[in-house]
């Protein structure tokens, strides 16, 4: 488990497409402090397990499901990432309960600067996610955790703080960018609890 809060970005070393999956290495230092071989790791939401862990990298294995379900089968070499850590049991929760989940992808609209370091994001997410988010709630996109602030026809609006837009990968995304979504997983237990 996760709270979308991000601890470092990374870079990713190499992508390595396989038969089936890909192999994925990515340069980092501080999610690696206590990591040892079968860690997770988050990386831009999605929830991997650390392989050949070296002093300055690790590597994981994703598998098809992964790559059809997210956008890191579009990473490339240099390509900066989201890295998080799984939360222990005495670490504040300060984010919301990221599973490292991912639901699907949604495209980013717009990233509009609002002024004083704050920026405005327009996110078009797929319709089958609409009804799992709702104004206010919390949602994890590319694996960082956010405040809902608007949603119409499918578009989910964000307002990312200076502090977010600097230490995370949003600030380099483009219009058209495939970010990761996954919505509050309590939202999908109570809808199945709502049909029995």
């Amino acid at each position: 488990m996760f709270t979308g809060i991000i601890e470092e970005l990374g870079t990713v070393k190499s992508f390595a497409p396989q038969p089936t999956g890909a192999r994925l290495v990515i340069e980092c230092r501080t999610v690696l402090s206590d990591a040892h071989v079968g860690s997770s790791i988050a990386v831009n939401g999605v929830c991997l397990t650390a392989l050949d862990l070296m002093p300055s990298s690790f590597a994981a294995d994703l598998a098809p499901e992964t790559l059809a379900r997210t956008n890191l089968g579009d990473l490339i070499p240099g390509a900066r990432v989201n890295l998080e850590r799984p939360v222990t049991p005495a670490t504040r929760l300060s984010g919301h309960i990221v599973q490292g989940h991912v639901d699907a992808t949604g495209e980013l609209l717009a990233l509009d600067e609002l002024g004083d370091g704050n920026w405005w994001l327009s996110l078009r997410i797929p319709p089958a996610l609409d009804r799992y988010i709702v104004h206010k709630g919390s949602l994890a996109i590319d694996g960082i955790s956010l405040t809902v602030a608007s949603l119409q026809d499918s578009v989910v609006g964000v307002t990312i703080i200076p502090h977010t837009y600097a230490n995370t990968t949003l600030g380099q995304a483009k219009p058209g960018s495939r970010l990761n979504i996954e919505v509050d997983v309590l939202a999908k237990h109570l809808e199945k609890l709502m049909k029995v």
